[in-house]
Parts: C-alpha cells; sequence; structure tokens
C-alpha cells in the first residue's frame, strides 16, 4: 500500500485529524501536484485555521507558480495565526518568504 492511500485510509477513519489532513497535502505536493496539494491546504485553512504549517506550504506553493499576490495574502494571514497561536519561528519563516516577494 502506497503512502497516500495509507493516509487516506487513516483519513477515512478520523476525519478530524488535521496532521492526517496535512500530510496528505504534503504528498500531494512532493508528487508534483501543486493543484491537489493547494486544494488541500485551502480546506486545511478554513477546517483548522490554527494549523500554521499549512499557510507557510501554501504560500511557498502559490509563490512557485508566480502568484505573488495570493501567496502575500495566504502568508500575512498566515504570520497572523502563527503569533496568535505563539509560533514565533514559522512567523518569521512566513516572513522571511513574504519579504522575498
Amino acid at each position: 500500500m502506497s503512502r497516500r492511500n495509507q493516509l487516506e485510509a487513516m483519513l477515512a477513519e478520523d476525519p478530524s485529524d488535521p496532521f492526517l489532513h496535512y500530510a496528505l497535502a504534503m504528498e500531494e505536493k512532493s508528487s508534483g501536484n501543486s493543484p491537489a496539494a493547494l486544494a488541500r491546504l485551502t480546506e486545511i485553512e478554513s477546517r483548522f485555521p490554527d494549523l500554521v504549517a499549512a499557510y507557510f506550504q501554501r504560500g511557498q506553493i502559490l509563490s512557485a507558480a508566480g502568484e505573488s499576490e495570493a501567496a502575500q495574502d495566504v502568508l500575512l494571514r498566515g504570520i497572523a495565526v502563527a503569533r496568535r497561536v505563539g509560533d514565533l519561528h514559522a512567523a518569521g519563516e512566513m516572513q522571511g518568504l513574504l519579504d522575498l516577494l
């Protein structure tokens, strides 16, 4: 069974686990399926808005696709969330990416 299939099976058992959603999004990204990764990361933002890593990953994908304005919007929201939940390291990483755009 592939990693993707394993993640999908685990997600079917526990659809409320944000980290399984995130892992599946990262699996999509690593396989080169950026549109699917973006869709999953967008869903994560709406369902699990405090999952800071999803904002950074989404910002990276949008930035790599040349969608700077959309990446900036996501990163600004992510920085605000990271600060609110006390993840200053992630806020700094997103600010670094934002500064490059």
